[in-house]
């Protein structure tokens, strides 16, 4: 992988940026501080997400942690700093939901490897990937319901109940109850558990069938997947993925055609 920044990026402090082809591997880099969100880590990743929609150049996004977690959460040394007045809390707030809100627009499928502590805003952060791998040692829970706070926070009270059902979020949001990744793997909070080892090679082999796909295929599955999550309108839905079709027929669907006949793979080009 070569070191890259994306066109938004001022000097990263907190995250590190790898470029492999099409792909961009985020790491939240304060591995010392179990990869916890101060507000200089909130803010570089509301920027490198905020850049992606205009990223033609990155197709899928690789998001994990350095060393032993994922993201422990919130770093309590910050604190204070939600609690000077109304107005720059709720400032603060928004910027940390935002980061989620950013990972679900951003048209690049994002998926998360997970390891370790992914507690409170970390589990936030892997509730807004698209597609969840965890090592045997994975950890998660809603670690804000346990410091005073509610459980709803990040987007947790959206995605949580759509991705395990009413009753399994409830206990998790009301208790704070730990999840291990043998459980998460039930209830289909990942999509599966591999030795931390392989975490890597298993994004790789799920990243190279995604980029399988062509340019904008692959963006409006996306884009068409979070609508109809959205959504309770079959015809809304079936809409926007008549819209999709059509804007794929002409420019790719002859060559994947050609491609599935003659046994190889699809040449789409750089059309984005």
């Amino acid at each position: 992988m070569t070191q890259a920044q994306s066109p938004a990026a001022k000097t990263w402090r907190f995250i590190e940026v790898a470029r492999e082809g099409a792909v961009e591997w985020l790491t939240l880099a304060r591995p010392d501080n179990f990869n916890s969100l101060n507000l200089g880590l909130t803010e570089e990743l509301y920027d490198y997400f905020g850049s992606l929609p205009e990223r033609t150049d990155v197709r899928v996004v690789v998001l994990r942690g350095a060393g032993k977690h994922f993201c422990a959460g919130y770093d309590l040394e910050d604190v204070d700093l939600l609690t000077v007045s109304v107005d720059q809390a709720l400032r603060l707030q928004r910027q940390l939901s935002g980061v989620v809100l950013r990972m679900r627009r951003c048209p690049q499928p994002v998926v998360g490897l997970l390891q370790g502590a992914a507690c409170g805003g970390g589990f936030a952060l892997a509730l807004g990937c698209d597609v969840r791998f965890a090592a045997p040692n994975a950890r998660m829970n809603v670690a804000m319901a346990k410091i005073g706070l509610t459980g709803c926070d990040m987007g947790i009270s959206y995605f949580l109940p759509r991705t395990v059902g009413p009753a399994i979020a409830a206990e998790l949001m009301y208790t704070g109850r730990f999840v291990n990744a043998e459980r998460a793997l039930r209830i289909g909070l990942v999509n599966e558990v591999v030795p931390e080892e392989l975490l890597l090679d298993t994004a790789r082999e799920l990243v190279q069938e995604m980029l399988a796909m062509s340019p904008v295929g692959l963006r409006l599955t996306k884009d068409g997947l979070a609508m109809a999550q959205e959504t309770s309108s079959l015809a809304t839905v079936m809409a926007l993925e008549d819209r999709g079709q059509v804007m794929c027929f002409d420019a790719f669907m002859k060559e994947g055609v050609a491609a599935f006949h003659e046994k190889r793979a699809p040449n789409y080009g750089t059309g984005q």
